[in-house]
């Protein structure tokens, strides 16, 4: 059980600091679709996948006192930002967590805005698919978002270069 929980915490502890419920979300499961062993289950849902196992593998971690959750207020929303606490990494430093090359993917996606992410990650959700039907889905299932072709493009490319990044 504590091995997915020490995994999400080597994730969060490369990555510095992750400001964002949906940036975390779309992180873990990019990093799980392009082969880091994270196994939370993800569903399709408003915002692209989303996985109900994270958000309460997130709460846990909270209660055990391993991850600290700040939640500010941002104009008309609340936004968390997570980090990890003395105690998970004293936890993470006593339980290896092996994954190589997760410290460089992750922390480019940080660098990322959540929208491209967003977007991202619904590429990757449809990738049994040809890239003009993933773009058609994106333009249907993300309307509100207002991507464009070029921006769909993009999303392809950094999938291909965070790929590259660990082989």
């Amino acid at each position: 059980m504590l091995k997915d929980h020490a995994k999400l915490m080597q994730a969060i502890q490369v990555s510095g600091e992750i400001t964002g419920r949906k940036k975390l979300q779309k992180m873990i499961y990019i990093a799980k679709k392009i082969a880091f062993p994270f196994h939370e289950r993800f569903q399709f849902h408003f915002y692209g996948p989303y996985s109900e196992e994270l958000t309460t593998r997130v709460e846990e971690l909270c209660n055990m006192g391993f991850l600290d959750e700040v939640k500010e207020k941002k104009g008309g929303y609340f936004q968390y930002r997570y980090t990890l606490t003395d105690s998970g990494k004293e936890f993470l430093s006593l339980n290896d967590v092996d994954m190589p090359f997760l410290q460089d993917c992750l922390t480019d996606m940080n660098g990322q805005n959540a929208r491209f992410l967003e977007l991202v990650s619904t590429v990757l959700y449809f990738d049994n698919l040809s890239k003009e039907e993933v773009t058609n889905k994106v333009f249907t299932l993300k309307s509100s978002q207002r991507y464009t072709e070029a921006e769909i493009g993009e999303a392809f490319q950094y999938i291909e270069a965070l790929k590259e990044k660990i082989q």
